[in-house]
């Protein structure tokens, strides 16, 4: 065992107790979290950081529904809002679009009746573009096809916007620019589908790549809701328009040390969904 890996470890099992007195004390309270968890991509070939074998997706799913209430998006803003929620809920989301997700990880989401929402970058889907990371290692992964996507929509599995070209907007200046990414990509995406796109995920996630702009044109333009990637919980006090979402590591003692809210993560990110991020978009817009 690795020291990283011995770490978390101690955490998980260390603070297990304690989790489980939390927990308890929550669902008491109506103010169970709620855990929005990112994957990506689930293959066997070309492995990397941001791909899951399906043995693993599977046995991720099996723990999931095992120990915690799987919703959709909708259910999680509902609960947020209401600010009651009485039983650990976690929502399942795809980034990017990859169409190795068809061949294991969506037909096991459809035939076992999961909520899921699949986000996808406009032009890489449209246009059956690879991704640049992927090109920049020299790997170009197929993208999802809008036949696919179609499948998808009529399964019950909601699409996503993902910006058109998989853009940080954070680096837009240009308002025209940023509108077309995030709100002309959209309703683009919506008639390819033949479907309402709710909503919008920030490509990377992070609180740099987030700003008060994107917030404030996706809020207007009708989305729904937004989801980040910064690692974040959602509580029933939290903002429900943004939903804050953990990766899903393939690495199943760090998934699970995760999704059962890591008490360090907490520490530095806050326990409330207002937090710094969400302060600072705030004091921008006031």
């Amino acid at each position: 065992m690795d020291w990283k890996r011995f770490a978390v470890a101690a955490n998980y099992y260390g603070t297990l107790p304690w989790r489980q007195l939390a927990k308890r004390r929550a669902c008491d309270q109506g103010l169970a979290p709620i855990c929005v968890l990112s994957y990506r991509r689930v293959a066997r070939s070309f492995p990397c950081e941001w791909s899951m074998v399906p043995d693993v997706f599977e046995q991720q799913i099996d723990w999931l529904q095992a120990n915690f209430e799987l919703i959709s998006l909708y259910d999680a803003q509902h609960r947020l809002s209401s600010g009651r929620n009485q039983r650990p809920a976690v929502c399942i989301t795809f980034d990017d679009g990859y169409s190795d997700n068809c061949n294991f990880a969506i037909p096991l989401i459809v035939e076992r009746g999961i909520p899921c929402t699949y986000f996808v970058a406009l032009k890489n889907v449209a246009e059956r573009l690879p991704f640049l990371h992927d090109l920049q290692r020299g790997i170009p992964l197929e993208p999802n096809s809008v036949e696919q996507l179609q499948r998808m929509a009529g399964q019950g599995i909601e699409i996503g916007a993902h910006t058109r070209s998989h853009a940080d907007v954070a680096n837009i200046q240009d308002p025209h620019r940023l509108l077309d990414e995030i709100v002309t990509a959209g309703q683009e995406l919506s008639m390819l589908i033949e479907q309402p796109v709710n909503y919008f995920a920030f490509p990377h996630g992070s609180f740099t790549h987030l700003t008060a702009d994107a917030f404030r044109m996706a809020r207007e333009a009708g989305f729904s809701g937004v989801v980040s990637a910064y690692g974040g919980y959602n509580y029933p006090v939290s903002d429900p328009f943004h939903l804050q979402r953990i990766h899903a590591d393939a690495e199943m003692l760090r998934f699970r040390n995760a999704v059962t809210v890591d008490p360090i993560r907490v520490d530095r990110l806050g326990r409330s969904g207002f937090d710094t991020l969400t302060n600072d978009l705030i004091s921008q817009e006031a």
